[in-house]
């Protein structure tokens, strides 16, 4: 070969080299710079995507860790790593080279595709905002949950397969052989939605086993001992329901389940444990805490120390010390508090909402942060979700009560309930956390619902007074877009179905599908603890719980 030749393919595949580093990583064309290819793997995988059963970092991943195959069971982990030639940001702008870069990150995201057997079952646009703008930018590659049995908190991508069996996929995965494909594309919307080329691409073999056959035969019940403050029922219950219960959470069927109690007549009936947890056990229940915000304010109005829930939060602040100040703001009572429906810009279903409470916990004085909000007229007097303001309570609460709210919700409530074993968290200025966070464990909870479900009384001595728990146990305000369901004083308020019977409850619930339940018109209350942080199926897993297990197994 000539050295001319030699040089003319040295040439061309400098320039080859030129032009692909160019379109990819080239400054001229990309509006930030990524952190690049990193590793062989991705270097010999661009535009590929393969799965994983666990969470493996990036810089130790190795090709042997895909999965050609995979059994999926109720109780399987699924991640998966796509592998990209540039970041997220560069893409979009490839789209819309018009639009500017600190707009694009609002502008578009990921478009994931699910296909099951070659047929497409869901397509979602995700919505902007996650990944974080610096992933969008910087990152080449994605190594997510979809889903994370052990560490799942409800991120985006664990959402987003959520939305796939809701829509089609828990239909389309049923028991047997299955091919999942996953494609991945950029898109934008700046008016007119413009999608991009597939970036990365990969599929996976299945064996699904989602469905179980549950032998009740070979699950017992737990021995259920006397607790201080419980003894044993004898009443009569359908066990076989129950144990079709127990073996379907232990199969995985309802996810993260800690603890089941039921309490009737003042009696424990059912007492079960999962996970590892026992009597023992404190369980976080998040908001189930804020319920404990307003027997404490029932109590300190009934001592004297606080006048009455109408009386105004300007007693307690000098607000006109603090941001937007206005006279609406002045006059927020305590039962605006009680019952969310201030006018404080604060709705923690809202993410852009100012007072969302993320927004809240890094700052670091949550008082200041609530009382320096806007006042909006169109919330006064509506119900909207505002961790905020029950932080306030608890504050108003502190500085109320002798020797503070610590030491009084121990001396008024705990000790006499024969509550001893407890953790409260905090807040930043050192009070007890009434936005949610109290850990105990399930009889204790129990306990607490108990105390209500006998208006007030325990062991034949008044705690709360009947007509504190009569206003909690009121349905104050109507929740927005829930057909029949309520809010009382930092209590809810539903119906549950059960074989077209409809039992009311009043009941404390929390994030991860933490629920204390007091019903209505029966002698009953249940507890159920649970660690499904973050993830869309935890409330309406215990829905199905009580309305197909439990009040079937007791009721009928």
């Amino acid at each position: 070969m000539s050295k001319f030749s030699q040089q003319s393919k040295f040439s061309l595949s400098l320039v080859l080299s030129i032009i692909f580093h160019f379109f990819s990583f080239g400054q001229k064309l990309n509006i930030v710079e990524t952190e690049g290819i990193k590793t062989e793997l991705h270097k010999n995988n661009i535009g590929k995507i393969f799965f994983t059963d666990k969470k493996i970092g990036n810089d130790i991943l190795k090709q042997k860790d895909f999965l050609n195959s995979y059994t999926l069971t109720n109780k399987s982990n699924l991640f998966f790593v796509a592998y990209f030639d540039n970041s997220l940001t560069n893409y979009k702008h490839f789209l819309s080279p018009k639009i500017p870069v600190d707009s694009l990150f609002k502008s578009g995201n990921y478009q994931f595709t699910l296909f099951v057997d070659g047929n497409e079952i869901y397509k979602s646009n995700l919505m902007p905002g996650a990944p974080q703008s610096e992933v969008q930018d910087r990152a080449t590659f994605l190594n997510r949950p979809f889903i994370d049995n052990m560490n799942g908190q409800g991120s985006w991508s664990e959402s987003f397969w959520n939305r796939f069996l809701n829509n089609g996929g828990d239909q389309a995965l049923s028991d047997g052989s299955h091919t999942l494909k996953m494609e991945i594309r950029p898109y934008v919307k700046n008016g007119i939605l413009k999608t991009g080329e597939i970036i990365a691409s990969g599929s996976l073999k299945l064996n699904v086993v989602r469905n179980p056959k549950i032998d009740i035969s070979n699950i017992t019940l737990n021995k259920i001992v006397p607790y201080d403050g419980f003894s044993i029922s004898k009443e009569k219950y359908d066990t076989e329901k129950i144990k079709l219960l127990k073996g379907s959470i232990d199969e995985g069927i309802f996810k993260k389940i800690n603890s089941v109690v039921v309490i009737k007549s003042g009696k424990i009936l059912i007492e079960e444990y999962f996970n590892g947890e026992n009597r023992e056990t404190l369980h976080d229940p998040r908001s189930v805490g804020k319920s404990f915000a307003s027997t404490l304010m029932g109590q300190a109005i009934s001592d004297g120390y606080i006048k009455d829930e109408q009386q105004p939060i300007k007693d307690f602040y000098q607000l006109n010390q603090f941001e937007n100040f206005s006279k609406a703001k002045e006059q927020v009572t305590i039962k605006d508090l009680l019952t969310m429906s201030s006018g404080f810009d604060g709705n923690d279903e809202d993410g852009n909402s100012p007072g969302n409470e993320e927004n809240m916990y890094s700052t670091q004085n949550w008082i200041k942060f609530t009382l320096d909000l806007p006042f909006q007229e169109k919330l006064n007097h509506q119900w909207h979700y505002f961790t905020a303001g029950v932080v306030l309570l608890g504050d108003i609460l502190d500085q109320s009560v002798p020797d503070g709210l610590k030491n009084y919700a121990d001396e008024k409530l705990f000790k006499p309930l024969g509550i001893n074993h407890y953790e409260w968290q905090y807040t930043p200025q050192n009070v007890p956390n009434t936005a949610g966070g109290i850990k105990m464990n399930a009889l204790d909870f129990a306990k607490y619902g108990q105390l209500y479900k006998n208006g007030g009384i325990w062991n034949g001595k008044h705690i709360l007074s009947k007509s504190w728990v009569n206003g909690t146990f009121t349905k104050q305000k109507q929740i927005p877009d829930r057909k029949n369901e309520y809010y009382g004083y930092l209590f809810w308020n539903k119906s549950y179905k059960s074989k077209d019977k409809l039992y009311e409850a009043y009941y404390c619930a929390g994030n991860g599908g933490n629920y204390i339940l007091i019903f209505k018109d029966k002698p009953l209350v249940i507890v159920i603890t649970a660690s499904a942080y973050g993830q869309p199926y935890a409330h309406s897993q215990v829905d199905k719980i009580i309305q197909e297990y439990i009040l079937p197994a007791v009721y009928e």
